[in-house]
């Protein structure tokens, strides 16, 4: 049994459900998830990244990779082929995919290059200045406390 019941932090906090609806979607999560296409995930720099998807046999138009609700969603339609061919051993897999990628508030995707078999999506965490930090003065005893620095 791997179910938490997560109704206490619903209770005790405004605006984490989304958290909280991840934690239950990842710990419900019973491993059957694809495998196809093989991914990687990597940090590039202290706000960026990129994802790679390994989409040998796929052209550029045959893929869509597109950003909906916070979602990264990559898929791809393998068009058909003209003519029947007899098949000795098939054993490159070139099959219809979609792949999700959940993305944090403020992740931004900045573009996608396909080279070589290989998908990359880059993307950057970008923070509004209404959230980063401030600093704020501290008036002294002789003269009005004064609005926020920024």
């Amino acid at each position: 049994m791997r179910a938490f019941d997560f109704s206490p932090l619903y209770r005790a906090s405004v605006g984490f459900d989304q958290v909280a609806d991840m934690m239950d979607r990842v710990l419900s999560n019973d491993g059957a998830q694809p495998t196809y296409p093989p991914y990687n995930i990597e940090k590039t720099d202290d706000d960026a990244y990129r994802i790679s998807l390994a989409v040998a046999g796929f052209s550029e138009d045959e893929l869509n990779v597109e950003v909906r609700e916070n979602a990264l969603i990559v898929s791809a339609r393998k068009a058909p082929e003209d003519g029947e061919k007899t098949w000795l051993h098939r054993g490159i897999a070139n099959r219809a995919f979609e792949r999700r990628f959940h993305l944090a508030d403020h992740v931004r995707v900045h573009g996608a290059s396909h080279e070589n078999g290989m998908l990359h999506i880059e993307l950057a965490r970008e923070v509004p200045e209404a959230l980063k930090p401030r600093r704020i003065e501290i008036a002294t005893s002789q003269q009005p406390a004064l609005q926020a620095a920024e």
